[in-house]
């Protein structure tokens, strides 16, 4: 993922409105109705200079009349500013709910494009915790924070313009006693910033590890590492909330010192304005005024400082979700491409080589052409580069060099709706989704009807066994499928598969323990799902390297030996002596 911590604030902001439009809909006529209510707020402390100075300490007697028509305009000024503050408040709600809903969607939209080395860099929790947590931070500071902050500029800006009507002087001495808190603020933000970025890290390890625990809980339970898992996420849990403790001690410092510097300034400006004010010609209503004034001046700035918290956190998680946004798709869908055609399509690799960041070569100059209708079986010991050679061809990698080809084109040339159109991968972990198993098959084919995923069952000759589920294909798989073993989640991956119906099918056969019955169905199923298409089958079972037309043979990123079982097994080379390995391994079963 593309770093993005050290992004400063200001650009993570215009990054963001360019990603989500959205965000600066309208913006100018919100701005208008802050500074038309903020503006309208001044007229209180004006009116209440003329009516001291005019009324009540003027000469003669006090003009009642004239009070109460002052009073009046005041309290429509107040009502009208009142509503225009209103009416920005939710033009700004309303603008942050769709931009940042627009921000979720890139993002999400985006996690989806990128390829499986992208997506390998980060944990699971820390890329949820993008669309999540931290989407749900900036929301929190934009509908609050932000809004504060829109209405707080304008108020600040009319409230010194009126104070340099009144005695540019006393103006002066106020805004030197902000220009140096704002120093002093600016400072102490950065600071408090880096805290915030830490405490985002913080929150994405103990999603991860929390994440983890849970989803590992049978495997901890039957290793009896309940202990070990404890203290791993008590330990994050423990770094999170002491990064959240110094930042709360941090915030609370700031906004402790926004209250002493609100009393600070009053005072100076009540002193300042008695001792010299005779001499400025400040008069008592207009001091009174000015006073006024400057709490309109300084509430802002102690909300401001509030808000820093806020925009801090905020501006944690934006560079964090701008970190994925900015992250360039290194597998991208052509424009303009080539669409598979024709329902015979074979697979040729050309001098294809693969390797993982920083690490050696898994594909090494692998140079193989697979007819359209033949069936293969890849095998080879772990890490020799089958399930690489199995992604490669599904396009999920792309080589560092050579190319591969579907149909006699060039796969990064195909159109994405075309290539998983035609071309299907079956993982060996059968990843399901929550809801019926009928759901979960529809995924091949969208829009089928429930008898449709049934006939699917019975071609593959699995009827048998998803009749016997309790509620049939409208029986609920759970979370992740937990409701079912992994050789039955496999079995309804299969299904999928067939559904979907593709030209070449990539297949990882799984090796998950499974009672010998489920085992004999899936073998049925799979030979029944690769018959009559090109497929590629990474054989952990040599079983099916026996049924297949012809076998590969992977051993440190290159193909060793190919041909059929028959003529590998005459060759007592490589693959003869993992079958006579497999053949005494299932004979001592």
């Amino acid at each position: 993922m593309t770093d993005s911590t050290t992004m400063r604030t200001s650009t993570a902001i215009r990054r963001a409105f360019s990603v989500a439009p959205a965000l600066g809909r309208g913006i100018v006529l919100t701005l208008g109705l802050a500074v038309v209510g903020t503006a309208l707020q001044v007229v209180v402390p004006v009116v209440l200079q003329q009516v001291i100075d005019n009324e009540i300490l003027g000469s003669g007697e006090v003009d009642t009349t004239a009070v109460l028509r002052k009073g009046l305009i005041a309290l429509v000024a107040v009502v009208i500013a009142m509503f225009a503050r209103w009416m920005s408040l939710r033009r700004l709600v309303v603008s942050s709910a769709a931009g940042l809903a627009q921000l979720r969607i890139r993002t999400f939209d985006h996690l989806h494009r990128l390829s499986l080395l992208e997506l390998q860099s980060e944990r699971r929790g820390a890329l949820v915790a993008r669309v999540t947590s931290d989407v749900e931070t900036i929301q929190q500071f934009m509908e609050w924070g932000g809004v504060g902050m829109v209405l707080g500029v304008s108020q600040v800006t009319l409230a010194i313009a009126v104070m340099l009507f009144y005695r540019w002087q006393l103006t002066i001495v106020v805004l030197i006693g902000v220009v140096m808190y704002t120093g002093l603020v600016v400072v102490f933000q950065k600071v408090l910033g880096r805290a915030h970025d830490r405490v985002r890290e913080r929150v994405s390890d103990s999603l991860a590890v929390t994440g983890e625990a849970i989803s590992g809980l049978p495997t901890v339970r039957a290793y009896g590492m309940e202990g070990h898992v404890k203290d791993r996420v008590d330990g994050t849990l423990d770094a999170q909330f002491s990064a959240e403790i110094r930042t709360a001690v941090l915030a609370s410092s700031l906004f402790s010192s926004a209250e002493l510097f609100a009393g600070f300034l009053t005072a100076i400006v009540v002193g300042v304005g008695v001792v010299y004010g005779g001499d400025w010609g400040l008069s008592a209503g207009a001091l009174v005024a000015f006073l006024f004034l400057v709490n309109l001046l300084i509430d802002p700035i102690q909300r401001l400082v509030e808000t820093i918290d806020q925009a801090q956190s905020a501006g944690a998680g934006l560079r964090k979700i701008l970190g994925i946004v900015d992250t360039p798709i290194s597998i991208e869908d052509p424009v303009g491409g080539t669409p598979l055609e024709g329902d015979a399509l074979g697979l040729t690799f050309i001098d294809v080589s693969f390797a993982y960041p920083g690490g050696p070569d898994v594909i090494t100059h692998v140079s193989v052409t697979v007819p359209a209708g033949q069936r293969v079986a890849v095998v080879g010991e772990t890490g020799s580069g089958k399930t690489t050679f199995a992604k490669l061809a599904t396009r999920l990698l792309d080589p560092d060099s050579g190319s591969v080809q579907v149909g006699g084109v060039d796969i990064d040339r195909v159109p994405f709706a075309s290539l998983r159109r035609e071309l299907a991968y079956v993982p060996q972990e059968g990843f399901l989704f929550e809801g019926s198993v009928a759901d979960n098959v529809r995924y091949g084919k969208p829009g089928v009807d429930d008898d449709a995923v049934r006939a699917a069952f019975a071609d593959l000759g699995l009827h048998g066994w998803v009749d016997g589920l309790p509620d049939g294909v409208k029986t609920s798989v759970g979370e992740r499928g937990s409701n079912l073993s992994a050789g039955e989640r496999q079995l309804v991956a299969i299904a999928r598969a067939w559904i979907a119906n593709p030209a070449v099918l990539v297949l990882d056969e799984a090796t998950s323990a499974v009672d010998p019955a489920l085992e004999v169905q899936i073998r049925r199923a799979i030979e029944f799902l690769t018959s009559g298409r090109t497929s590629l089958t990474i054989a952990h079972r040599l079983s099916t390297a026996e049924a297949s037309d012809r076998v590969l043979v992977f051993d440190a990123g290159m193909i060793v030996e190919d041909g059929s079982h028959d003529d590998l097994v005459a060759m007592r080379g490589v693959y003869t002596a993992m079958h006579a390995d497999w053949e005494g391994s299932t004979t001592s079963q």
